[in-house]
Protein backbone atom coordinates (compact mmCIF):
# COMPACT_ATOMS: atom_id res chain seq x y z
CA UNK A 1 0.00 0.00 0.00
CA UNK A 2 2.65 2.26 1.30
CA UNK A 3 4.77 1.65 -2.27
CA UNK A 4 1.37 2.16 -4.53
CA UNK A 5 0.58 5.67 -2.38
CA UNK A 6 4.30 6.80 -3.00
CA UNK A 7 4.66 5.73 -6.53
CA UNK A 8 1.02 7.59 -7.08
CA UNK A 9 2.75 10.29 -5.26
CA UNK A 10 5.82 10.74 -7.16
CA UNK A 11 4.16 10.34 -10.36
CA UNK A 12 1.51 13.62 -9.52
CA UNK A 13 4.71 15.54 -8.38
CA UNK A 14 6.55 15.28 -11.35
CA UNK A 15 3.52 15.82 -13.93
CA UNK A 16 3.69 18.98 -12.08
CA UNK A 17 7.15 20.09 -12.57
CA UNK A 18 6.92 19.02 -16.46
CA UNK A 19 3.11 21.13 -17.25
CA UNK A 20 4.57 24.53 -18.16
CA UNK A 21 1.37 25.46 -16.86
CA UNK A 22 1.26 24.04 -13.06
CA UNK A 23 4.65 25.38 -13.10
CA UNK A 24 3.55 28.86 -13.77
CA UNK A 25 0.64 28.65 -11.36
CA UNK A 26 3.26 27.96 -8.31
CA UNK A 27 6.35 29.85 -9.36
CA UNK A 28 4.69 32.99 -11.06
CA UNK A 29 1.74 34.41 -9.05
CA UNK A 30 3.82 34.49 -5.98
CA UNK A 31 5.46 37.56 -7.82
CA UNK A 32 2.40 39.39 -7.72
CA UNK A 33 2.92 39.91 -3.63
CA UNK A 34 5.84 41.96 -3.54
CA UNK A 35 4.48 44.06 -6.20
CA UNK A 36 1.06 44.43 -3.81
CA UNK A 37 4.10 45.43 -0.89
CA UNK A 38 6.17 47.57 -2.44
CA UNK A 39 2.82 49.04 -4.58
CA UNK A 40 0.52 49.57 -1.06
CA UNK A 41 3.77 51.16 0.68
CA UNK A 42 4.13 53.59 -2.42
CA UNK A 43 0.34 54.80 -2.05
CA UNK A 44 0.36 55.08 1.59
CA UNK A 45 4.30 57.34 0.97
CA UNK A 46 2.13 59.26 -1.37
CA UNK A 47 -0.38 59.98 0.80
CA UNK A 48 1.24 60.63 3.96
CA UNK A 49 3.73 62.99 1.77
CA UNK A 50 1.09 65.00 -0.07
CA UNK A 51 2.69 68.31 -0.95
CA UNK A 52 0.74 71.11 0.97
CA UNK A 53 0.10 72.92 -2.83
CA UNK A 54 -1.86 69.65 -3.94
CA UNK A 55 -4.71 71.12 -1.28
CA UNK A 56 -3.95 74.01 -0.24
CA UNK A 57 -6.44 76.64 -2.66
CA UNK A 58 -9.07 77.44 -0.34
CA UNK A 59 -11.90 79.78 -0.93
CA UNK A 60 -13.26 81.96 1.15
CA UNK A 61 -16.85 83.96 1.35
CA UNK A 62 -16.55 86.29 2.61
CA UNK A 63 -13.75 89.50 3.62
CA UNK A 64 -10.99 88.04 5.67
CA UNK A 65 -9.23 90.28 8.17
CA UNK A 66 -5.46 91.00 8.37
CA UNK A 67 -5.04 88.61 10.69
CA UNK A 68 -7.02 85.94 9.14
CA UNK A 69 -4.66 86.37 6.14
CA UNK A 70 -1.83 86.35 7.84
CA UNK A 71 -2.64 83.10 9.67
CA UNK A 72 -3.74 81.77 6.05
CA UNK A 73 -0.15 82.61 4.97
CA UNK A 74 1.75 81.07 7.69
CA UNK A 75 0.13 77.64 7.08
CA UNK A 76 0.54 78.00 3.02
CA UNK A 77 -2.98 78.12 2.57
CA UNK A 78 -3.80 80.27 -1.18
CA UNK A 79 -7.51 82.26 0.13
CA UNK A 80 -9.15 82.85 -2.73
CA UNK A 81 -11.79 85.49 -1.78
CA UNK A 82 -14.60 85.95 -3.76
CA UNK A 83 -18.60 85.74 -3.63
CA UNK A 84 -20.15 82.34 -2.87
CA UNK A 85 -21.30 82.32 -6.48
CA UNK A 86 -18.26 82.49 -7.74
CA UNK A 87 -16.22 79.90 -5.35
CA UNK A 88 -19.03 77.41 -6.29
CA UNK A 89 -18.34 77.78 -9.71
CA UNK A 90 -14.34 77.41 -9.36
CA UNK A 91 -14.80 74.73 -7.30
CA UNK A 92 -16.96 72.63 -10.10
CA UNK A 93 -14.17 73.52 -12.20
CA UNK A 94 -11.15 72.13 -10.14
CA UNK A 95 -9.98 75.81 -9.24
CA UNK A 96 -10.46 75.46 -5.68
CA UNK A 97 -10.40 72.49 -3.48
CA UNK A 98 -13.18 73.44 -0.89
CA UNK A 99 -14.76 76.91 0.24
CA UNK A 100 -15.93 78.58 3.52
CA UNK A 101 -18.97 80.21 4.12
CA UNK A 102 -19.69 82.43 6.75
CA UNK A 103 -23.40 82.58 8.72
CA UNK A 104 -22.38 85.36 12.00
CA UNK A 105 -20.06 83.60 14.39
CA UNK A 106 -20.70 80.01 11.93
CA UNK A 107 -18.07 79.08 9.60
CA UNK A 108 -19.10 76.24 7.13
CA UNK A 109 -16.72 74.11 5.36
CA UNK A 110 -18.11 73.35 1.73
CA UNK A 111 -16.24 69.99 0.41
CA UNK A 112 -17.45 66.49 -1.16
CA UNK A 113 -15.70 64.33 0.87
CA UNK A 114 -13.22 63.71 -1.34
CA UNK A 115 -9.57 61.67 -0.57
CA UNK A 116 -8.31 65.42 -1.68
CA UNK A 117 -10.74 67.28 0.15
CA UNK A 118 -10.06 65.29 3.05
CA UNK A 119 -6.73 67.16 3.31
CA UNK A 120 -8.02 70.68 2.54
CA UNK A 121 -10.74 69.62 5.63
CA UNK A 122 -8.19 68.97 7.59
CA UNK A 123 -5.62 71.94 6.90
CA UNK A 124 -8.88 74.46 6.85
CA UNK A 125 -9.40 72.92 10.40
CA UNK A 126 -6.20 73.74 11.60
CA UNK A 127 -6.40 77.39 10.42
CA UNK A 128 -9.66 77.86 12.59
CA UNK A 129 -8.22 76.35 15.57
CA UNK A 130 -5.20 79.03 15.18
CA UNK A 131 -7.42 81.79 14.12
CA UNK A 132 -9.66 80.67 17.64
CA UNK A 133 -6.79 80.41 19.25
CA UNK A 134 -5.81 84.08 18.52
CA UNK A 135 -9.51 85.37 18.80
CA UNK A 136 -9.26 83.83 22.55
CA UNK A 137 -6.10 85.83 23.44
CA UNK A 138 -7.17 88.42 22.19
CA UNK A 139 -10.55 88.83 24.31
CA UNK A 140 -8.45 87.91 27.53
CA UNK A 141 -5.61 90.03 26.71
CA UNK A 142 -8.33 93.20 26.37
CA UNK A 143 -10.20 92.26 29.47
CA UNK A 144 -6.54 92.20 31.56
CA UNK A 145 -6.61 88.34 31.85
CA UNK A 146 -3.54 86.26 31.93
CA UNK A 147 -4.08 84.35 28.41
CA UNK A 148 -1.40 82.01 29.31
CA UNK A 149 -2.96 81.17 32.49
CA UNK A 150 -6.02 80.44 30.59
CA UNK A 151 -5.22 78.80 27.83
CA UNK A 152 -2.77 76.31 29.31
CA UNK A 153 -4.78 75.19 32.06
CA UNK A 154 -3.46 71.99 31.85
CA UNK A 155 -0.62 70.49 29.51
CA UNK A 156 -0.73 67.73 27.19
CA UNK A 157 1.94 65.50 25.94
CA UNK A 158 2.29 62.70 23.53
CA UNK A 159 4.18 59.31 24.35
CA UNK A 160 4.61 57.30 21.58
CA UNK A 161 4.88 53.22 22.71
CA UNK A 162 6.62 51.19 20.45
CA UNK A 163 4.18 49.17 18.65
CA UNK A 164 3.61 47.67 14.92
CA UNK A 165 3.02 50.66 11.93
CA UNK A 166 -0.64 50.70 11.12
CA UNK A 167 1.02 50.95 7.27
CA UNK A 168 2.64 47.57 8.18
CA UNK A 169 -0.18 45.71 9.57
CA UNK A 170 -2.43 46.62 6.75
CA UNK A 171 -0.23 45.68 4.24
CA UNK A 172 1.01 42.62 5.85
CA UNK A 173 -2.64 41.48 6.57
CA UNK A 174 -3.55 42.20 2.53
CA UNK A 175 -0.30 40.51 1.66
CA UNK A 176 -1.39 37.19 3.43
CA UNK A 177 -4.74 37.58 2.20
CA UNK A 178 -3.40 37.50 -1.44
CA UNK A 179 -1.04 34.55 -0.31
CA UNK A 180 -4.22 32.78 0.04
CA UNK A 181 -5.57 33.74 -3.26
CA UNK A 182 -2.12 32.26 -4.68
CA UNK A 183 -2.17 29.25 -2.81
CA UNK A 184 -5.57 28.55 -4.29
CA UNK A 185 -4.99 29.54 -8.18
CA UNK A 186 -2.22 27.41 -7.49
CA UNK A 187 -4.18 24.11 -6.50
CA UNK A 188 -6.64 24.79 -8.94
CA UNK A 189 -4.85 23.71 -12.32
CA UNK A 190 -3.06 20.65 -10.97
CA UNK A 191 -6.26 18.90 -9.16
CA UNK A 192 -8.16 19.87 -12.50
CA UNK A 193 -5.54 17.85 -14.82
CA UNK A 194 -4.82 15.44 -11.89
CA UNK A 195 -8.71 14.76 -12.16
CA UNK A 196 -11.00 16.00 -14.88
CA UNK A 197 -7.88 16.11 -17.21
CA UNK A 198 -6.89 12.64 -16.92
CA UNK A 199 -10.36 11.62 -17.58
CA UNK A 200 -10.79 13.87 -20.76
CA UNK A 201 -7.62 12.33 -21.78
CA UNK A 202 -8.08 8.88 -20.93
CA UNK A 203 -5.24 8.20 -18.79
CA UNK A 204 -7.08 7.86 -15.71
CA UNK A 205 -9.49 4.88 -16.87
CA UNK A 206 -5.70 3.03 -17.53
CA UNK A 207 -4.52 4.28 -14.02
CA UNK A 208 -7.63 2.37 -12.64
CA UNK A 209 -6.86 -0.78 -14.37
CA UNK A 210 -3.35 -1.27 -12.11
CA UNK A 211 -3.33 -3.30 -8.94
CA UNK A 212 -3.97 0.00 -6.87
CA UNK A 213 -6.33 0.58 -4.27
CA UNK A 214 -8.68 3.93 -4.74
CA UNK A 215 -7.90 5.01 -1.68
CA UNK A 216 -4.27 4.85 -2.72
CA UNK A 217 -4.74 7.09 -6.22
CA UNK A 218 -6.70 9.65 -4.33
CA UNK A 219 -4.77 10.42 -1.56
CA UNK A 220 -1.65 10.42 -3.87
CA UNK A 221 -3.51 13.11 -5.96
CA UNK A 222 -4.13 15.17 -3.05
CA UNK A 223 -0.49 15.18 -1.64
CA UNK A 224 0.74 16.37 -5.18
CA UNK A 225 -1.33 18.84 -5.30
CA UNK A 226 -0.97 19.52 -1.31
CA UNK A 227 2.97 19.92 -1.76
CA UNK A 228 2.41 21.70 -5.14
CA UNK A 229 -0.06 24.26 -3.35
CA UNK A 230 2.50 24.62 -0.01
CA UNK A 231 5.50 25.64 -2.21
CA UNK A 232 3.01 28.49 -3.77
CA UNK A 233 1.97 29.47 0.09
CA UNK A 234 5.92 29.10 0.95
CA UNK A 235 7.78 31.13 -1.78
CA UNK A 236 4.83 33.64 -1.33
CA UNK A 237 6.08 34.00 2.23
CA UNK A 238 9.23 34.29 1.50
CA UNK A 239 8.43 36.66 -1.09
CA UNK A 240 6.55 38.74 1.24
CA UNK A 241 9.04 38.96 3.92
CA UNK A 242 11.69 39.99 1.35
CA UNK A 243 9.68 42.92 0.08
CA UNK A 244 8.86 44.10 3.40
CA UNK A 245 12.73 44.59 4.26
CA UNK A 246 13.32 46.11 1.08
CA UNK A 247 10.24 48.68 1.91
CA UNK A 248 11.25 49.25 5.37
CA UNK A 249 14.42 50.67 4.04
CA UNK A 250 12.74 52.42 1.17
CA UNK A 251 10.11 53.77 2.47
CA UNK A 252 10.07 56.85 5.28
CA UNK A 253 6.51 55.88 6.52
CA UNK A 254 8.22 52.97 8.39
CA UNK A 255 11.14 55.04 9.91
CA UNK A 256 11.73 53.71 13.63
CA UNK A 257 9.36 51.09 13.33
CA UNK A 258 10.02 47.62 12.98
CA UNK A 259 7.68 45.94 10.53
CA UNK A 260 9.76 42.64 9.96
CA UNK A 261 7.88 39.38 11.46
CA UNK A 262 9.18 37.73 14.20
CA UNK A 263 10.06 34.26 14.13
CA UNK A 264 7.64 32.58 16.35
CA UNK A 265 5.42 34.52 13.96
CA UNK A 266 7.18 33.27 10.46
CA UNK A 267 6.51 29.81 12.08
CA UNK A 268 3.21 29.92 12.60
CA UNK A 269 2.60 31.49 9.33
CA UNK A 270 3.85 28.68 7.89
CA UNK A 271 1.78 26.47 9.88
CA UNK A 272 -1.41 28.01 8.87
CA UNK A 273 -0.12 28.35 5.36
CA UNK A 274 0.02 24.39 5.27
CA UNK A 275 -2.96 23.88 7.09
CA UNK A 276 -4.66 25.95 4.44
CA UNK A 277 -2.99 24.14 1.30
CA UNK A 278 -4.51 21.04 2.50
CA UNK A 279 -7.96 21.95 3.38
CA UNK A 280 -7.59 23.83 0.11
CA UNK A 281 -6.12 21.02 -2.25
CA UNK A 282 -8.89 18.65 -1.22
CA UNK A 283 -11.65 20.89 -1.81
CA UNK A 284 -10.60 21.10 -5.00
CA UNK A 285 -9.90 17.57 -6.31
CA UNK A 286 -13.25 17.02 -4.75
CA UNK A 287 -14.90 19.59 -6.78
CA UNK A 288 -12.91 18.66 -10.29
CA UNK A 289 -13.20 15.04 -9.72
CA UNK A 290 -17.33 15.66 -10.48
CA UNK A 291 -16.61 17.50 -13.41
CA UNK A 292 -16.93 15.51 -17.06
CA UNK A 293 -14.27 18.00 -18.68
CA UNK A 294 -11.27 20.43 -17.88
CA UNK A 295 -13.14 23.10 -18.79
CA UNK A 296 -16.14 22.35 -17.04
CA UNK A 297 -13.69 21.85 -13.75
CA UNK A 298 -11.80 25.88 -14.45
CA UNK A 299 -15.50 26.72 -14.50
CA UNK A 300 -16.35 25.18 -11.30
CA UNK A 301 -12.92 26.35 -9.35
CA UNK A 302 -13.43 29.61 -10.68
CA UNK A 303 -15.54 30.98 -7.48
CA UNK A 304 -13.23 29.17 -4.70
CA UNK A 305 -10.56 32.12 -5.80
CA UNK A 306 -13.06 34.86 -4.59
CA UNK A 307 -14.33 32.78 -1.80
CA UNK A 308 -11.08 32.46 -0.47
CA UNK A 309 -10.03 36.18 -0.48
CA UNK A 310 -13.25 37.89 0.34
CA UNK A 311 -14.37 36.77 3.83
CA UNK A 312 -10.88 37.31 5.17
CA UNK A 313 -10.60 40.65 3.35
CA UNK A 314 -14.73 42.02 4.82
CA UNK A 315 -13.31 40.47 8.56
CA UNK A 316 -10.22 42.65 8.40
CA UNK A 317 -12.30 45.79 6.76
CA UNK A 318 -14.44 45.74 9.89
CA UNK A 319 -12.46 44.98 12.51
CA UNK A 320 -13.58 41.12 13.52
CA UNK A 321 -11.83 39.46 15.96
CA UNK A 322 -10.96 35.30 16.18
CA UNK A 323 -13.45 33.42 18.53
CA UNK A 324 -13.32 30.02 19.16
CA UNK A 325 -16.10 29.64 17.26
CA UNK A 326 -14.83 31.76 13.78
CA UNK A 327 -11.23 29.34 14.22
CA UNK A 328 -13.40 26.39 12.52
CA UNK A 329 -15.07 28.60 10.22
CA UNK A 330 -13.85 27.83 6.75
CA UNK A 331 -11.68 30.13 4.37
CA UNK A 332 -12.00 32.34 7.34
CA UNK A 333 -10.40 31.31 9.95
CA UNK A 334 -7.17 30.92 8.46
CA UNK A 335 -7.25 34.47 7.93
CA UNK A 336 -8.36 35.70 11.68
CA UNK A 337 -5.97 33.43 13.14
CA UNK A 338 -3.03 34.90 10.95
CA UNK A 339 -4.00 38.33 11.71
CA UNK A 340 -3.75 37.22 15.12
CA UNK A 341 -0.24 36.24 14.65
CA UNK A 342 0.41 39.42 12.72
CA UNK A 343 -0.37 41.65 15.70
CA UNK A 344 1.66 38.92 17.91
CA UNK A 345 -1.80 37.93 19.55
CA UNK A 346 -0.67 33.79 19.52
CA UNK A 347 -3.38 32.01 20.90
CA UNK A 348 -2.76 28.29 21.18
CA UNK A 349 -6.10 27.19 21.83
CA UNK A 350 -7.96 28.99 18.58
CA UNK A 351 -5.06 27.30 16.74
CA UNK A 352 -5.80 23.89 17.83
CA UNK A 353 -9.30 24.29 17.00
CA UNK A 354 -8.18 25.56 13.71
CA UNK A 355 -5.80 22.42 12.83
CA UNK A 356 -8.70 19.74 13.93
CA UNK A 357 -11.73 21.18 12.22
CA UNK A 358 -9.16 21.34 9.44
CA UNK A 359 -8.51 17.94 9.60
CA UNK A 360 -12.18 16.94 10.02
CA UNK A 361 -13.41 18.67 6.64
CA UNK A 362 -10.21 17.17 5.20
CA UNK A 363 -11.48 13.72 6.07
CA UNK A 364 -14.77 14.09 4.76
CA UNK A 365 -13.50 15.11 1.57
CA UNK A 366 -11.38 12.63 1.20
CA UNK A 367 -13.97 10.10 2.13
CA UNK A 368 -16.02 11.90 -0.59
CA UNK A 369 -13.95 11.30 -3.27
CA UNK A 370 -12.90 7.96 -2.69
CA UNK A 371 -17.13 7.21 -2.98
CA UNK A 372 -16.85 9.20 -6.45
CA UNK A 373 -13.92 6.68 -7.59
CA UNK A 374 -15.34 3.89 -6.61
CA UNK A 375 -18.57 4.51 -8.45
CA UNK A 376 -17.85 4.09 -12.59
CA UNK A 377 -20.94 5.54 -13.12
CA UNK A 378 -19.40 8.68 -11.64
CA UNK A 379 -16.28 8.33 -13.12
CA UNK A 380 -16.65 7.42 -16.05
CA UNK A 381 -19.49 9.90 -16.91
CA UNK A 382 -19.84 11.65 -20.26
Amino acid sequence: MKNNLFNILKKEIREVFRDKKSLAMMLIIPIFIPLLVIGMSALFESQMNKDVEEYNKIGFAYQMTDEEKSIADQMNIDAVIESEEELVKKYDNGEIDLYVTKDENKYIINSDGSDNSSYSTALVESYFNVYKEYLQQTYLTENNIDANKVLDIITVEENVIEQDNFFADYIKNYAFLFIIMAITVSATYPATDTTAGERERGTLETLLTFPIKSKDIIIGKFLGVTMSSVVTGIISLVLAIISLAFTQNMFTIYEGVDIMYSPISIIFAVLVIIAYSFFISGLCIAIASTSKTFKEAQSALTPLTFISLFPGMIAFMIGVTTTPILSIVPFLNFTLIFTDINNGNINILNILLMIISTIIYISVVLVYIIKQYKSEKVLFAK
